[in-house]
């Protein structure tokens, strides 16, 4: 047994097996004497040539920082239970999770199906969306931090985590984190924020797919040379996930995809589109019928005259009205009982909507294609950005489409609809 396996923190956390070594560190299994329960614990590996005053500030930004993420309680987090400073070295105590991760998945598998991608990429948004709000950045999203235990998706190794405010650990020269995975604008010095850690579970997502990152180039400094002056090479193997991943991988942090967005294409991508699966749904199929039926008896009823009239106004042209409206549009699911309800035609459809007069905001966003959002109180407000975009129906009345770029106004009260 070597000394490191002998070594006790804090008197209570025992190592007991090394799991492995990455760049930053080695991850023991240990055990809580305390408690009587098996733990990982993190050794942090500090650079070699840092000063005795650069150790002592490494010493307590390690300290502040790990700490932060063991305020975080999600599934999608791994938990952490204490940190201690033993021999002049950080350790953290942590969550054992048993389990292999991305990375160790992708080095047996190769490139992983679409669908286990997908559920993936969802839970680590998740687990994002609750390490941000708390103003904590990951900093070092990659394969290997994801451990895969059957149907749960872990984020692990906060161990470069920092909260917003704080100061980088980093030292002239030293690259802290794996530079495959790390955002353009990290790389060249600027702080970390969320739109970082979008970007490397962006490139995890990537190497999920095609089995390797997209800036992989076999040393450090090659691949943070491709980082700064090269495109990513489009996925070739992401299907239906191609655009959350090149979404999330915009180099411009402005451009790139955020939270809610990457959210929204990535349950796009995984439930299609809901016209197609209205057309696989029985009732759907079965209204069809009816439709089809009803429509046939109809037209026996009005005769031949009208049916040629209904022809000449359906001519392009013929009606400004009838260019900005789609006679067979089906009515979405509340229609008829809500004060409004908007549904995307295309992922530029833009709202804003208030309730009452005092500016109570109800929604405030995009939809992407087919979305649909519901209002029912008695007094409205909506701005629709681009009304070519949105479908709108007020009390039941699906209101004519605008031209793109158009914007246009609603005031509307219960049961009795206005527009300007």
């Amino acid at each position: 047994m070597s000394q490191s396996e002998r070594l006790v923190l804090a008197t209570r956390y025992r190592l007991v097996s090394e799991i492995g070594q990455g760049a930053n560190g080695t991850v023991w299994r240990g055990h809580d004497d305390l408690l009587d329960r098996a733990v990982a614990i993190k050794e942090l590996r500090l650079p070699q040539d840092l000063s005795e005053a650069e150790r002592v500030v490494f010493y307590r930004r390690t300290l502040r920082e790990a700490r932060a993420p063991a305020q975080l309680r999600t599934h999608s987090i791994v938990e952490v239970y204490d940190v201690v400073i033993e021999q002049g070295r950080p350790w953290i105590v942590m969550e054992l999770i048993e389990a292999p991760s991305l990375e160790q998945l992708i080095e047996r598998d190769g490139p992983l199906p679409l669908a286990q991608v997908a559920h993936i990429g969802r839970r680590m948004l998740d687990a994002l969306a609750v390490a941000h709000r708390a103003g904590i950045m990951h900093r070092d999203i990659k394969p290997s931090n994801v451990l895969l235990d059957g149907d749960r998706v872990v984020l692990t190794d906060f161990g470069l985590a920092v909260s917003s405010g704080s100061a980088s650990i980093t030292k002239t020269g030293h690259f802290m984190g794996s530079p495959a995975y790390v955002a353009p604008e990290v790389a060249a010095g600027e702080k970390a924020t969320p739109q970082s850690d979008l970007w490397s579970l962006g490139a995890t997502l990537y190497a999920a797919v095609e089995g390797t990152p997209p800036f992989e180039r076999g040393n450090v400094m090659a691949t943070l040379s491709a980082l700064a002056n090269e495109e990513a090479a489009p996925p070739q193997n992401a299907g239906a996930l191609s655009p959350v991943i090149t979404g999330l991988l915009q180099k411009n942090p402005v451009r790139r995809l955020s939270h809610a967005r990457a959210v929204d294409r990535l349950e796009r991508a995984v439930s299609g589109p809901r016209s197609a699966r209205r057309r696989t749904d029985p009732r759907y199929r079965l209204a069809v019928v009816f439709g089809l039926v009803a429509a046939t008896v109809a037209s026996c009823a009005i005769g031949g005259g009208a049916l040629i009239l209904g022809m000449m106004r359906e001519q392009p042209g013929s009606s400004p009205a009838a260019a900005h409206t789609r006679p067979s549009v089906q009515r979405p699911a509340g229609a008829d009982t809500n004060a409004l309800v908007v549904r995307a035609v295309n992922d530029q459809c833009r709202l804003f909507v208030t309730s009452g007069d005092a500016l109570d905001i109800k929604y405030n966003g995009s939809l992407v294609k087919d979305d649909v959002r519901q209002f029912d109180e008695a007094r409205l407000t909506a701005v629709v950005y681009d009304s070519a975009a949105c479908e709108v129906w007020v009390n039941g009345v699906l209101q004519p489409l605008g031209n793109a770029g158009e914007r246009k106004n609603y005031t509307i009260a219960k049961s009795t609809p206005g527009a300007g």
